[in-house]
């Protein structure tokens, strides 16, 4: 685990659309007043949809004055290095130092030749854009003696006067995926900006691995290079998938990439003010605390000026890398509430209990919030599971009302409220099979795989689902004995009782058996 230690930075990641210029302009500045550092544009010069991305964030710099701005990223192969050069500093002289440069080699070559450019391979595009980083650094510096010469296979800028330097020392950010633009990265650029949703798992860390081995072969720091990410997601009431769930699940998730994969630039992805909202206002200062907190924690900080380890495996690790403190596992199973009554229909005495968790082990702050998440995830459908209950007796109550009064209104009120519950009961039910099918299909063979002698306990885990959805079969039954008749209650309520005495057993037995697992083992 590598946290690089950069202060942690939040932005977004526009679309310059040219059928809603005011719209996307004031996205931006929406941005800027809730207080994201960074706002971004996609750079496709050849997309007649677009406007022009250069155009746009000069306009953009001129109705903003503090949030800092960039191309997410500039296309290279249509962009000449010497003159972009300048634009950036030009820029960045009339916002007041609030430019940065994000570099791209070009993606859609059909597209970049169609605009009168020689198509290039990809390890030609590797060779031209570092050619490119170094035009752009040579005009930037002013005070050098002589013009730019950079003699390349790709760019050839042989006597160009330098100038002008831009206001502060504009970070060179590079969109990149494979080995050999990632060397290149560590070798030349000042920042690593991939996209998560074109990541598999482990890119992360062998990227980082990349940039920082080319970094120390070059005689750089690795803490040289921030490491930035483009996000997006969905917001929503429950944790179902990778960024999508709770703002809460979300600042879980990049506080683990900030922590254990270095990244500390999140940049989101979207054209939906709300959106932007949360994720500015919730999301944001929820990972700088989780981050924080972990950092201020961290022992045996290294001094900046030791020198470089090695750790395991042989990957570079920066100066200024946090090993994080382990502790004792503190985050707990919540137990069963008194039953409502019924027989659960879970056999609770053949439930194997899984290994022993080793007494000598400690965990990291990050450990331990993984543990914690299954028991959030949990205490939100308890939650909701005694709304259901709450609801069912207000129902019943206007029953009561209803069949005393029996007139024509009172009756379609009591027909509205049958409804409204059942709208209720089967979201609800949605809501617990959707998190017991995540779980089966992605936490539980990565558990599985990571601890073979968790085998049993997924095992019973997994027909502990089935038969809740027995239990829910029946809700729903019981949802249309309600609707169709004036007796249906007595039914109704023996079937959420039962779904309550059922889950909340199932809920407290996978917490005892998953905390540790999950904590050692992680999410998957």
């Amino acid at each position: 685990m590598t946290d690089y230690l950069h202060d942690l930075q939040f932005g977004s990641f526009l679309t310059p659309d040219r059928h809603h210029p005011d719209e996307t302009v004031a996205l931006a500045v929406l941005c800027e007043q809730l207080g994201l550092d960074l706002v971004t544009f996609q750079d496709h010069p050849y997309q007649p949809n677009f406007l022009d991305t250069w155009t746009l964030l000069s306009f953009v710099a001129a109705r903003t004055s503090t949030v800092r701005l960039s191309p997410n990223v500039a296309n290279v192969p249509l962009r000449p290095p010497a003159v972009l050069a300048r634009s950036a500093a030009s820029l960045d002289l009339l916002s007041g130092g609030r430019v940065e440069l994000g570099l791209g080699a070009g993606a859609f070559w059909d597209a970049i030749v169609g605009m009168g450019v020689p198509r290039l391979s990809p390890g030609e595009s590797v060779v031209a854009l570092e050619e490119a980083i170094t035009v752009i650094r040579q005009v930037w510096d002013e005070g050098a003696p002589g013009g730019v010469r950079v003699d390349g296979v790709h760019h050839r800028v042989m006597g160009a006067k330098r100038g002008p330097a831009p206001r502060h020392d504009i970070g060179v950010w590079v969109g990149a995926l494979k080995p050999r633009m990632l060397r290149m990265i560590g070798r030349s650029a000042d920042g690593w900006l991939p996209s998560l949703f074109y990541l598999q798992p482990g890119d992360l860390a062998r990227g980082n691995a990349v940039i920082d081995q080319a970094a120390l072969d070059a005689g750089r720091d690795p803490r040289q290079v921030r490491r930035l990410l483009n996000v997006a997601g969905t917001f929503s009431g429950t944790a179902r998938a990778q960024l999508d769930g709770p703002p809460e699940h979300w600042a879980a998730e990049l506080a683990q990439l900030a922590l254990e994969e270095g990244v500390s630039t999140f940049i989101m992805a979207t054209d939906d003010a709300r959106q932007l909202q949360v994720f500015a206002q919730e999301v944001a200062p929820a990972v700088r605390e989780i981050v924080g907190s972990a950092r201020e924690v961290a022992a045996d900080v290294p001094d900046p000026g030791e020198p470089i380890r090695e750790v395991a495996g042989g990957a570079p690790r920066g100066r200024g890398a946090v090993p994080l403190t382990r502790t004792a596992l503190s985050v707990r199973a919540t137990p069963p509430p008194t039953p409502r009554g019924t027989s659960t229909v879970l056999d609770e005495s053949a439930r194997p209990l899984g290994p022993t968790p080793d007494p000598e082990r400690g965990y990291t702050p990050h450990e331990q919030a993984a543990g914690q998440h299954l028991v959030d995830i949990h205490d939100h459908l308890r939650s909701e599971l005694e709304q259901l209950h709450d609801l069912v007796d207000q129902v019943a109550a206007g029953m009561l009302g209803a069949a005393e009064a029996r007139s024509h209104i009172n009756t379609m009120t009591l027909r509205q409220n049958k409804w409204v519950l059942g709208g209720y009961c089967e979201s609800y039910c949605r809501v617990v099979t959707t998190h017991h099918t995540l779980e089966d299909e992605g936490v539980f063979p990565h558990l599985r795989r990571g601890d073979p002698r968790l085998a049993p306990v997924i095992d019973q885990l997994q027909a502990e689902h089935h038969q809740i959805h027995e239990v829910l079969e029946q809700v729903d039954r019981a949802l249309v004995a309600f609707v169709s008749a004036e007796d249906g209650m007595p039914e109704l309520r023996q079937a959420v009782d039962l779904l309550s005495d059922t889950l909340v057993s199932h809920l407290s037995y996978e917490e005892q058996v998953l905390i540790e697992p999950i904590a050692r083992l992680g999410l998957g």
